[in-house]
């Protein structure tokens, strides 16, 4: 979380090599061929890092050779499959062309049409000409090759275990219900310095601080997840809405006061917070609770925690309406209090606010993601005309691939796609424009320099905690492959064509890297697989529970914790750490490396769509 974390006295032990993939002897490449193991359980659709064994698997190569001119319309008929030997390297531009050629023969063959279709279906019939089966055969072979070993991976487990995470990142009175029981009451008096009542709401990740843009940012993501996935959430559908009425519970108690132009958006003292190393229910740093008004605007704190109040609104829509009009009414209010008294919280209240979350996107984006949202929610014309009008002037197409806590443009063209794709909204042509180029960045080979990714295939950018990346793009990539296989679309990307088959892979290797498939072969997923995260940066897990241990633990009496080599005693399950912050896949299961071994809410809000839609359809 941020970039200053826990400052601890000097200690002897405790230091942790970090973990790198295993060095293999470099393979001659060989010319135009990839190869796809189709039986070794390592096997990733990136660079392999660790060398299968040869009398456990037969590899087999698909021939670039008729793609080498750099068409994409080559024929999959003229694809051939042979036996070779093992090779390391491999075009990833030839994976979206092979998918783009499948979802055409497949739309050839179940349209009746006189068009001939790539694999030539014959004369206006569905029979199959013999060079079309053998292309059909070889689309099927490489489609249970590219299986990777995630096929074994239980997502419903896993979305279970995503959910979860959030109880352990409560703050105030647990309810009855509560599942991580070393979990305790915590900071049960929060804004009783201001006179308010802020008990509740979320930790954001490791420390006992609520910060109020984050948890706002992760209650739309989690809102989004329902929305868009609850057909698919099965029995883990209740937990997801309890985790987003736990959010919008102390949301709501933060814009209380919205009418006399105040909202509450941060409760305690960072400083005084990361120079302690306690659990929350010892807690006696300074919770200092910060606000903005007026004359100190947040325009982008504000926005994100309208989007969040309009998100959550259409969640309850039909389960609890009278809470949901209580969600859009407050989150109308909130958006025309940051809509009037525009400018960035980082102003306003930098000390408390930066280095930890500081706006450095601005705020122009919020306001706008929040307009989305309550058009989405309320259907009404003043936030289309607010949309149209200040798509330009908030800048809706600047940084296109970007998609956070602080950065919300690829999200905002996205989620407004939609009713393009829907064929109901023209006007808004222009953010589908923007969300089709975000796609593109985001294809490998042909990504955008900022969109990068490790040897292992996993997406990378620059900075601390990647993985809060890799979730949010890799729902993004999710929501508008639905979005486009409603509306039988594809994405042209030049020599590339992103299909909706296409783009719900590269979610899906995402998801699969998290959950164990890569270089490590372990899970980024606290308490999933039989490898996972032991040394977390986080308080309450990293510290003995109340429950062994009632007696107080100071401030400074936690830091052999801290740098303690064992594993945390308290297993905050569900929790998706960090992850590696290089292109290296290297990880180091260590908590002074915060940046690496710190969970966040909003690595996980993201993850629940996307394990909710994998657990329902793989």
């Amino acid at each position: 979380m941020g970039v200053l974390s826990y400052s601890a006295p000097t200690l002897s032990g405790g230091s942790h090599t970090p973990l790198s993939p295993t060095p293999t002897p470099s393979t001659p490449r060989v010319p135009h061929q990839f190869a796809v193991l189709i039986t070794c359980p390592h096997y990733s659709p990136f660079q392999t890092l660790t060398r299968p064994d040869p009398l456990q698997s037969r590899p087999v190569f698909i021939s670039q050779a008729p793609f080498a001119s750099g068409s994409q319309n080559k024929p999959l008929c003229s694809l051939h499959v042979a036996k070779a030997h093992w090779a390391r390297h491999w075009n990833p531009r030839m994976l979206s062309r092979l998918y783009n050629n499948l979802d055409r023969f497949l739309f050839s063959t179940h349209t009746n049409t006189s068009t001939t279709s790539h694999c030539q279906r014959g004369k206006q019939n569905n029979k199959m000409a013999p060079n079309t089966l053998f292309s059909v055969l070889s689309v099927l072979l490489l489609f249970l090759s590219l299986r990777p070993s995630s096929a074994a991976h239980d997502y419903r487990d896993a979305l279970r275990k995503s959910i979860l995470f959030f109880e352990g990142q409560r703050s105030g009175k647990l309810p009855a219900d509560q599942r991580l029981r070393w979990r305790r009451d915590s900071a049960m008096h929060d804004g009783a310095t201001a006179g308010v009542d802020l008990s509740g709401g979320y930790y954001d990740a490791g420390d006992n601080i609520k910060f109020g843009f984050p948890m706002a940012f992760t209650t739309t993501m989690l809102s989004w997840s329902v929305i868009d996935f609850e057909k698919s959430m099965g029995a883990e559908l209740g937990n997801a809405l309890k985790a987003v009425r736990w959010g919008t519970d102390y949301l709501l108690k933060a814009t209380a006061k919205i009418g006399s132009g105040v909202v509450f958006v941060q409760v305690g003292d960072p400083y005084s917070d990361h120079n302690c190393w306690e659990r929350p229910e010892d807690m006696d740093t300074l919770r200092t609770v910060f606000k903005i008004d007026g004359s100190h605007p947040g325009s982008d704190v504000a926005g994100e925690t309208a989007a969040a109040l309009a998100a959550a609104s259409i969640v309850f829509r039909s389960r609890d309406p009278s809470y949901s009009t209580m969600l859009l009414n407050r989150a109308v209010a909130v958006f025309q209090f940051a809509d009037s008294h525009r400018g960035a919280y980082s102003n306003s209240l930098r000390r408390a606010v930066c280095p930890f979350y500081c706006d450095v996107n601005g705020y122009q984006d919020e306001l706008l993601w929040a307009a989305a949202w309550l058009h989405k929610a309320s259907r009404r014309r003043q936030y289309r005309e607010y949309i149209v009008r200040n798509e330009v002037v908030l800048r809706a197409g600047d940084t296109i691939n970007e998609f956070g806590w602080d950065n919300k443009h690829a999200g905002i063209n996205v989620l407004i796609s939609k009713e393009v794709l829907m064929g109901r909204a023209n006007y808004f042509a222009s953010f589908k424009q923007n969300a089709d180029q975000f796609i593109c960045s985001t294809l490998p080979g042909i990504s955008h320099p900022q969109v990068q990714y490790s040897p292992g295939g996993l997406i990378f950018k620059a900075g601390g905690s990647n993985m809060q990346h890799v979730t949010s793009l890799s729902f993004l990539l999710l929501a508008y492959s639905n979005y486009l296989s409603h509306a039988n679309k594809v994405v042209p990307c030049g020599e590339t064509t992103a299909t909706p088959a296409l783009l719900k892979h590269l979610a899906k290797r995402q998801v699969d890297y998290i959950l164990g498939d890569n270089p490590l072969g372990m899970s980024y997923m606290v308490g999933y697989g039989p490898r996972y995260p032991q040394r977390i940066h986080h308080r309450a897990s990293s510290l003995p529970s109340v429950g062994l241990h009632p007696a107080r633990i100071g401030c400074k009496a936690g830091s052999r914790y801290f740098f303690s080599p064992n594993p945390n005693p308290n297993v905050l399950v569900g929790a998706v750490v960090g992850g590696p912050s290089n292109n290296t896949d290297s990880f180091p299961d260590s908590r002074p490396f915060f940046q690496q071994s710190e969970p966040t809410t909003y690595i996980n809000a993201p993850l629940v769509g996307l394990l909710a839609f994998f657990s329902g359809h793989y």
